[in-house]
């Protein structure tokens, strides 16, 4: 896909990474895993539904053995732009017991999810358990817990594109985008 692409309806958005950066960014993540898993086979879990464009670029570029489930949380609801309770469900992973896994998610933002996520995970007893994360956002960590892997710090903004939605729209825009206040108001396109 040229990296000019972009879905009709969705013009003049503020782009915070362009599709170059982003695919440069993933090429770098998945570089540091590969140095991080020499020789060892690796579950890739990826957090549904934002992170599934990001979980199938990244693994494209990882040359070891590796196996691909997802777990579902869900925090927002219908409009809702701030958290709700977490719901989370683990019935769509393979067994990780005893192997090696990372945990893929689009965005980093107060931290209560990852942490409940690797908390959920480490209850099934891999052998190792990390995170890595497309977007972090430093000024809304909340939370101790931190991913081992960032490929991008972004300031305080509702990020939409590549996976990452609003009322599940934007998803499909080949890079990242910035909602502002009245675009987060009004119904998507």
């Amino acid at each position: 896909m040229h990296s000019s692409y972009q879905p009709e309806g969705y013009t003049g958005l503020k782009t915070l990474l362009s599709t170059d950066e982003i695919h440069a960014g993933v090429a770098r993540l998945a570089g540091e895993i590969r140095d991080q898993y020499a020789g060892q086979s690796l579950t890739v879990v990826g957090v549904m539904s934002g992170s599934l464009v990001f979980l199938a670029d990244l693994i494209r570029h990882i040359r070891e053995p590796l196996r691909v489930g997802v777990i579902q949380a869900r925090s927002y609801r219908g409009s809702a732009t701030v958290p709700g309770p977490l719901e989370v469900r683990t019935d769509l992973l393979p067994d990780i017991r005893d192997r090696h896994v990372l945990l893929v998610d689009d965005i980093f933002d107060t931290g209560r999810t990852l942490q409940r996520l690797m908390s959920s995970l480490r209850e099934l007893q891999p052998a190792s358990l990390r995170a890595a994360v497309l977007l972090s956002k430093p000024a809304r960590h909340e939370v101790e817990t931190r991913p081992d892997f960032t490929v991008f710090e972004i300031e305080d903004v509702f990020a939409v594109g590549y996976g990452m939605d609003y009322r599940d729209a934007y998803r499909n825009l080949p890079h990242i985008a910035a909602l502002e206040p009245e675009e987060i108001q009004a119904p998507p396109p």
